[in-house]
């Protein structure tokens, strides 16, 4: 159910950035939220295990605009000078809702039952989506017309197929460092698993404080693919590291923070990185297709690590993050940011 979600998700994500450019991020923004808090609310009236499919597309559906959406305000809004660190908050800001999710549905799971808990959640969406509404003059962005000849050549275009294979092979490498990494350090290991939790611990927070300073970089630094080589490359020696070094696991936590370090510091600049290859009235487009690519690197990369694991190989689980880094970082180089950003016909 939770692979419904994150396929129409990335299926709609390109369609929903066409929408951004056409008609404003500010309508296609509220009507996200707006979906997705009611399939939150719906989720805690489903009648039975098979409601919650629909329900489950309906929550990608609205998912699918956040990404376009957002980008397109902020580099709309944002001064150039400060955009880093206005990408650098935005990702904060997700990681912070992911943490507090567990702890509010939980908290008012215990207090209320989860179908209220999902209810007061949803309603609570649905009112921050009212409050959007009201806020729509600091969320509008002048729509310039889309035109479908130049809409089809955009995503063939070198830079932004190389911006979608390095955000694929990035979730490629994040699905093996954050989602597998208690599995396969317990096996490769043989640690407890709350050693192994706090490895991910570690590495979520090497990865929040690499944010942090990747944001002031990001604004300092013009090119950006300096930064996110650098970043990858220290994130790929270490997984390495663990993939091959038998170490206390003071080094092991060590390596996961710097490894999350790495990863963290280099968020900023590939959002700069792809913003320089968007054609100026595609803002919305382009971001929605080229993050598409993170639903199909976490889509197709479980079932090859699952079968590492399986097979009680978890040591290569670390070399095939790694190589996903490496690759990555060749995409992020080829990218060519222009001088001047071009401007679609209209």
């Amino acid at each position: 159910m939770t692979s419904v979600t994150y396929i129409v998700s990335g299926v709609m994500q390109t369609p929903a950035g066409i929408l951004v450019d056409r008609f404003g991020p500010a309508r296609v923004l509220v009507g996200g939220l707006a979906i997705y808090s009611a399939s939150v609310f719906l989720t805690g009236l489903a009648g039975g295990v098979w409601w919650l499919v629909p329900l489950m597309a309906m929550a990608g559906l609205g998912n699918c605009v956040f990404h376009p959406a957002d980008y397109a305000i902020m580099t709309a809004r944002v001064r150039p000078q400060r955009l880093g660190r206005a990408f650098g908050a935005h990702t904060l800001a997700g990681n912070f809702g992911w943490v507090a999710a567990p702890v509010a549905v939980l908290g008012l799971t215990q207090a209320f039952g989860w179908r209220a808990a999902l209810m007061l959640l949803g309603a609570a969406g649905g009112v921050f989506a009212l409050f959007l509404a009201t806020q729509s003059r600091l969320l509008t962005v002048n729509p310039r017309p889309a035109v479908a000849a130049s809409s089809g050549s955009l995503f063939i275009s070198a830079p932004i197929l190389f911006c979608f294979a390095y955000f694929a092979l990035l979730s490629a490498s994040q699905v093996g460092l954050q989602n597998f990494l208690p599995s396969a350090a317990m096996a490769a290991f043989s640690i407890s698993i709350e050693a192994a939790n706090f490895m991910l611990t570690a590495f979520l927070f090497g990865s929040s404080l690499g944010t942090l300073a990747g944001a002031l970089i990001a604004d300092r630094m013009p090119r950006q693919e300096v930064t996110v080589a650098a970043g990858l490359t220290v994130s790929a020696a270490l997984s390495l590291a663990l993939a091959v070094a038998v170490l206390p696991l003071s080094g092991l936590v060590a390596c996961a923070t710097v490894a999350g370090l790495g990863m963290g510091a280099t968020i900023p600049a590939r959002d700069m990185l792809v913003r320089g290859a968007a054609p100026e009235g595609a803002t919305g487009r382009v971001f929605g297709f080229v993050y598409s690519g993170l639903d199909l690197g976490a889509a197709v990369t479980p079932f090859f690590i699952g079968q590492l694991l399986d097979r009680q190989m978890p040591r290569l689980v670390f070399v095939v993050a790694a190589g996903a880094l490496f690759v990555a970082i060749v995409s992020a180089v080829v990218v060519t940011k222009p001088r001047a950003r071009r401007k679609l016909p209209v």
